[in-house]
């Protein structure tokens, strides 16, 4: 059954399906960048309080600001904004579902102005991001907004035909408050440390070189609510499809795939109110920091440990990885010895049960996760995930093997071929920069870890780590992944 609004009632007894109409909905939420992850996370958050007979006010209204967004505008468009939820564990499946909360999705590249006129609406209340790290246009080495990139200073010089997603905001806020209507939160939900605080001096940056009383304004009325989000959303293939198809009967062009875990913690600062997503599941929190810390240190840095190891491997998928004794206990270690330390108590947290849900969260093998998605953008990733952790290991004059061991498995990767003799691309915008690093072996500490733009000035000042990284590395080149891990654990 192809999936269609006025196919909903044919629809198999295992395929949940919206108990609301569409004409019920009104739209108060704008979330650019629609990716597998808003529609597995926050559109699916949303679903389930309309499912309630709650916040129906609140439909989405998807916003695409890259040519690429087109391909699912138009997959969406063709199934009236409907797709399914089909999560994926070892068991059988756990739930498929049809979710209509996002309910229009307009792209820039058609219609600029119809975008901006829809985020000036009254009723748009929240305007969320999935835009990745680097669509906050923050220089990683200087922590300072990058003014010179082509698209901001399109924007900068064209404000009522803005590309970006800092023009867009801006120039909505600016038709908003000369209207007088109120402004709308600005909601991250992207996975990067302080995203809400990140978006606000992304913001509030382009519009002070815009227009300083608007940015006065901004920074007066827009709430930037920091958020920390969760759930193992990997790429959709056609065997997804396919699966779908059989066991449900479901013809969907782009359904979502899932782990069963979701978890969703953000702090309560909606200056224009907000859906009572508490009412299923989200947790609201003054301060967010300590759930930040704890899924960026332990999930995103343990999946950074496991990744470029097992695919130096030859594995592909995140399981595989789980199922080598030596990887898995690894990743364990990592977490107890290194990084378990570091963290504050975050309410309602239990850190060893929060640590097995990761390790079973990680050997789902239904959900066939590609090592290839967690090994992307590694330059992007280390300064966040991997990097802060090492930095208080080095002051704290702690043991820095395990932690060096991520950073030597990613300069090897970066050879681009693995222990079986198999080639791949490196998938990262810098990728040609990053591999000029480790062509010659002389020397190579010094430019890979000499990259302050990735590695900061604490680690490349670090005799320790250094030497840490250099010995290691040079392990892995001579014995493998295998019998390096067996000296890191003392084996």
């Amino acid at each position: 059954m192809k999936l269609d609004p006025h196919h909903l009632d044919l629809l198999a007894p295992t395929v949940a399906r919206p108990s609301y109409a569409p004409s019920q909905l009104r739209q108060g939420i704008v979330h650019i960048g629609v990716g597998g992850f808003h529609r597995a996370h926050q559109a699916a958050y949303t679903d389930a309080l309309m499912n309630r007979g709650e916040g129906l006010d609140w439909a989405i209204c998807g916003a695409g600001l890259r040519s690429e967004d087109s391909a699912m505008r138009d997959a969406l468009a063709a199934q009236g904004y409907l797709y399914t939820l089909f999560v994926l564990d070892d068991q059988p499946d756990t739930e498929v579902r049809v979710i209509g909360a996002l309910n229009d999705m307009l792209l820039a590249e058609d219609d600029a102005q119809a975008l901006l006129a829809k985020l000036a609406e009254p009723g748009v209340r929240i305007v969320s991001l999935t835009i990745t790290e680097g669509g906050y246009c923050i220089d990683d080495s200087t922590g300072e907004f990058r003014a010179d990139l082509a698209q901001v200073r399109h924007d900068l010089a064209n404000p009522q035909a803005p590309q970006g997603v800092f023009g867009f905001l801006c120039e909505a806020l600016r038709r908003r408050r000369e209207a007088g209507v109120g402004p709308f939160t600005v909601m991250s939900c992207d996975n990067l440390p302080h995203n809400g605080a990140v978006a606000r001096k992304a913001l509030l940056a382009f519009a002070r070189l815009l227009d300083p009383d608007l940015a006065h304004w901004i920074g007066e009325n827009v709430s930037f609510p920091n958020a920390m989000v969760d759930r193992i959303t990997p790429m959709t293939s056609s065997d997804h499809r396919q699966r779908l198809f059989e066991r449900h009967g479901v013809e969907d062009a782009w359904p979502v795939v899932c782990e069963p875990f979701l978890q969703w913690v953000v702090e309560d600062k909606f200056v224009a109110g907000r859906p009572a997503w508490e009412k299923v599941g989200v947790q609201f929190t003054d301060d967010v920091t300590p759930y930040e810390e704890m899924k960026i240190k332990l999930l995103n840095g343990s999946h950074l440990a496991l990744t470029y190891l097992g695919f130096l491997q030859g594995y592909r998928l995140v399981h595989e990885t789980l199922a080598d004794p030596l990887l898995r206990r690894y990743m364990r270690t990592f977490m107890d010895l290194d990084v378990t330390p570091q963290l504050a108590p975050a309410p309602g947290i239990d850190l060893e049960r929060y640590k097995d849900s990761l390790t079973e969260r990680f050997a789902n093998r239904a959900i066939a996760d590609q090592l290839e998605r967690v090994c992307s953008d590694g330059s992007s990733k280390f300064p966040k995930y991997i990097v802060p952790t090492a930095n208080q290991l080095i002051a704290e004059g702690q043991p820095l093997d395990r932690v060096a061991l991520v950073a030597a498995a990613w300069a090897l990767y970066l050879g681009g071929v693995d222990e079986q003799g198999s080639a791949y691309a490196i998938p990262d915008p810098r990728a040609g920069q990053c591999q000029a690093r480790v062509v010659q072996r002389d020397g190579l500490a010094a430019r890979v870890l000499g990259d302050e733009t990735i590695f900061g000035t604490v680690i490349p000042a670090s005799g320790a780590f250094v030497s840490a990284f250099e010995r290691l590395y040079d392990s892995l080149c001579e014995v493998g992944v295998s019998e390096t891990l067996r000296r890191v654990l003392g084996d």
